[in-house]
């Protein structure tokens, strides 16, 4: 299958020739903000299954999909298509009746084969495993359920909490009348003259004005608490339907062919929209789910047999509304054809968010889904420690070899924080399609920063100090890291992808210099796509406000990233925030063979780098995936984080007895059990100094040393298959 040309790219791509076009028109498209409606677009699709859309025809490509990878949609009676694939989403409306029978039989012609995956509707799940779509709604409706407790203990005090307000205002009113009354009698006793006089003004004195305010304010108040309080019998009403239609039997027959599932993900726009169908519920769903703490999450396989098609169930009255949405967006556009600035902000930014979630592995038929945790057994338990009190006894010394209590760890090795900061190793597989050299680099620059995202909430923790000969495997980049050497402390990693290959020597130092905590980076990280090779090393890190204030990690320096084999490099400087000024940034140059300056990037570790077209215009080639809600109280991990140290059911049984998961001591931390974690970790470290001692230390399976350079020597993955015998246990 040929593969699609990477996002973010097209703009430098030429027009599509015509004998290679399928179908192409204008069509109306969803915008990516909110509540800017659809904009008018001119949408090809080509021979290779590829849809793109420009805003003239002839101009370059703004965003494409590969539809063979897609979800197609309809709706009955309605005009509107989405185009959902892993990356993208386009919601498209056509202009007439015939328009949409054109566009859906050119979709047609790239359709999987599988007579069943056709007209499938959503409104009975069967876009996704009902195990997943129940699992995701049943969090949902637990979630609102929690809410409207909450809403239902506000309105019981809401009273309460009013009569008290009142009865102390009451009494405050009568203690300052007895105080007037008081002075009064006095001014009386003292000025006989004027007492029949101040007796009758007493008397009469009456302000209607302050009677009618307190009449409007009572009325006001009671009329808005009924309102809630209906809104709020309305709302219980609806959830307790909601839990009603959940519960269905959950059958799964693991006979029928399980053919590729894909949900259609929200954009931007729907975040304010209401719901009003079942389908659109499940369509919002996997949007929703991926900042809902309960949440589960599922990867969509990624199949080669075609597009699927689905069939939207609208609800009553939908179809005139949208009608009538059709025809305002069609009048809005007929004067104007030229997109303004605010449409090229909107249309150069990605229209989906890359997902936030862990991934799952695929599956075949007959084996369980895998299905990742989204939260950590147990945040930190116990006083973390003065960490400057063990630091003021070392400064200038390499911090690597001082041992420090297990309260000072995270649940995580360094060879598994080693695979964490590939968490976006997707956007290699961007780099690796991309045809122009150019854009190859802007994407092995993004990659690059995007593996400082990781460290956005992590300070004062590090990571367990793996035993010599101690592996780490992560079957989703076909990673495996090994510790090859003890003094001085050195990992050796080997990933692989689509089109590309990465490897490196990792190793560093830690110095206290009195206010700051430096982290020195050893080693150079290497990375093939075809017959090119580029590499880079990373810069300092420095953990700011050691001994008083909040705790934060800062990557300043100059990180090059080198193509050695046609000369290109890219120059990113990681700046020191000021007092003032922001925080994060990195900027960033693309330097030809030459020397001359090809392109220009910018953005921030812990949000986003782009590719600058003009003074007004960005390509984002990566983006930051929200950390969990909670993140900060469970020692700052992504999601994807979460899911390192899990042992899940695809790998029981398969693991080597020396990979990370089966460390004792950290599964004990994991589960927030302290006494345990430092005992087991004195015990696992002695097993290895006991080991030294015999002459019977262990010594690195998986990789040898060339030069200063540790280079994986193959055969991990195939041994796998097999099984690990003769493999000893470290622990």
């Amino acid at each position: 299958m040929q593969r699609p040309p990477p996002r973010f790219t097209a703009a430098l791509t030429s027009p599509v020739p015509v004998n290679d076009v399928v179908c192409a028109g204008w069509v109306l498209k969803k915008r990516r903000k909110k509540m800017q409606g659809f904009a008018r677009r001119y949408f090809t699709l080509q021979q290779s299954g590829l849809l793109s859309y420009s805003f003239q025809p002839g101009e370059p490509t703004r965003d494409q999909i590969q539809l063979q990878q897609a979800a197609i949609s309809t709706a009955p009676g309605r005009r509107d298509i989405h185009v959902d694939s892993n990356n993208a989403t386009f919601h498209i409306k056509c202009l007439s009746e015939q328009d949409f029978e054109t566009w859906m039989a050119a979709f047609r012609k790239f359709l999987a084969r599988d007579s069943q995956t056709l007209g499938r509707r959503s409104s009975v799940a069967r876009s996704i495993s009902r195990t997943a779509q129940y699992s995701r709604t049943a969090a949902l409706v637990e979630e609102m359920g929690n809410t409207i407790t909450e809403l239902e203990n506000a309105f019981t005090a809401w009273p309460e909490e009013g009569s008290r307000k009142r009865s102390s205002r009451s009494l405050q009113q009568r203690g300052d009348k007895d105080k007037k009354d008081q002075l009064k009698d006095s001014a009386r006793s003292t000025l006989g003259i004027f007492k029949k006089a101040a007796h009758g003004h007493h008397e009469s004195v009456h302000d209607p004005a302050r009677d009618s305010r307190a009449s409007d304010a009572s009325g006001s108040s009671s009329s808005a608490y009924h309102k809630l309080q209906t809104a709020l019998t309305s709302l219980r009403q609806q959830h307790a339907a909601l839990v009603k239609s959940l519960v269905v039997p959950l059958t799964i027959d693991m006979n029928t062919t399980v053919s590729r599932n894909a949900t259609l993900a929200t954009t931007a726009e729907e975040g304010g929209q209401t719901p009003t169908s079942q389908s659109q519920i499940h369509h919002r769903m996997s949007g929703i789910s991926s900042n809902s703490e309960g949440s589960v999450w599922y990867d969509a396989p990624d199949g080669d047999g075609g597009a699927e098609e689905f069939v939207l169930d609208p609800s009553p009255g939908e179809e005139a509304q949208e009608r009538k949405s059709l025809g305002r967006d069609q009048q809005s556009f007929a004067h104007s054809d030229t997109p303004t600035s605010t449409e090229l902000d909107s249309d150069s930014d990605s229209e989906s968010e890359q997902a936030g979630a862990p991934e799952s592995a695929p599956t075949s038929v007959g084996e369980v889904q895998v299905v990742r945790r989204t939260h950590l057994p147990s945040g930190p338990v116990g006083d973390e420690g003065s960490l400057f009190a063990v630091l003021k006894k070392n400064v200038g010394k390499d911090l690597s070899q001082v041992a420090l209590p297990v309260s000072f760890n995270e649940p995580l090795t360094l060879l598994q924080k080693v695979a964490e900061e590939l968490e976006y190793y997707d956007i290699l597989t961007q780099a690796a399609h991309a045809t122009n050299p150019v854009d190859r680099m802007c994407f092995i620059a993004a990659f690059a920063v995007s593996t400082y995202a990781n460290t956005k909430y992590r300070t004062g923790r590090k990571g367990f100090n793996p035993m010599l000969a101690e592996t780490f495997e992560d079957t989703r980049m076909k990673f495996i890291a090994e510790k090859v050497s003890h003094n001085p402390v050195i990992l050796a990693y080997h990933a692989e992808g689509e089109g590309w290959e990465l490897y490196a020597t990792s190793s560093g130092k830690t110095k206290f210099w009195g206010k700051s905590l430096e982290i020195i980076p050893q080693g150079t990280i290497h990375l093939r796509i075809g017959d090119e090779h580029f590499e880079w090393k990373r810069p300092s890190s420095f953990m700011r406000n050691i001994m008083m204030g909040t705790k934060y990690l800062e990557h300043c320096g100059k990180m090059v990233i080198e193509n050695t084999t046609k000369g290109t490099q890219c120059v990113l400087d990681f700046k020191e925030g000021g007092y003032w000024g922001p925080a994060n940034v990195v900027t960033g140059s693309i330097l030809n063979a030459s020397g001359e300056t090809a392109a220009h990037l910018e953005g921030k570790w812990d949000e986003q780098m782009a590719q600058k077209i003009d003074s007004s215009h960005l390509h984002v080639l990566w983006r930051l995936t929200p950390f969990p809600k909670n993140a900060p109280e469970f020692y700052g991990f992504t999601s994807f984080g979460i899911t390192l140290n899990e042992i899940t059911p695809d790998l029981e049984g398969r693991l080597p007895p020396t990979d990370s998961r089966l460390r004792t001591d950290m599964r004990a931390l994991e589960e927030g059990d302290l006494d345990l974690a430092e005992s087991e970790k004195v015990r696992i470290e002695e097993m290895q100094r006991e080991r030294r001692r015999k002459g019977a230390e262990r010594r690195p399976r998986w990789f040898k040393q060339e030069g200063d350079e540790w280079i994986y020597v193959g055969g991990y993955w195939e041994q796998r298959a097999q099984g690990f015998k003769g493999v000893e246990p470290l622990w």
